[in-house]
């Protein structure tokens, strides 16, 4: 596992990527209009996952100084998906660096469904997946 670090006067500071992923799955369910988060496009649309396992759904690759995320999320119908996504990008970006000191140099959003509720009593729901692009 790698771990930012940081030596200081009194010791060292390890980071694993593992926190800084975790900050940014809350970080990223805090906005309204977030479904949940997907486990990425390998997993395709497989389980929406609440607040149980934060780091999936969430990609970080930590340098000595800064980030990278990457979030596969799910945004509920009826929400901007745009406006959804700037949130997201402002919140995971301001959370991540207020907590871990780190420069969060991209933070790389991927829509993978919208979630429709249904009308029913059981409070169901279905996801349609967003079409693949090609390559």
């Amino acid at each position: 596992m790698s771990e930012k670090e940081r030596r200081g006067e009194l010791g060292e500071l390890k980071i694993a990527n593992d926190v800084v992923g975790i900050i940014a799955g809350l970080a990223a369910t805090e906005v309204p209009g977030v479904a949940g988060m997907s486990g990425g496009i390998a997993g395709g649309i497989a389980e929406m996952l609440g607040h149980r396992n934060l780091s999936k759904g969430v990609k970080v690759d930590v340098g000595e100084h800064e980030c990278v995320v990457d979030l596969f999320v799910i945004i509920e119908y009826g929400y901007s998906i745009p406006e959804v996504a700037q949130q997201i990008q402002e919140n995971v970006k301001r959370t991540i660096e207020v907590m871990t000191g780190l420069d969060v140099m991209e933070v790389n959003l991927h829509v993978l469904g919208v979630h429709f509720p249904q009308e029913k009593k059981t409070e169901e729901a279905q996801v349609v997946p967003a079409a693949p692009r090609g390559k």
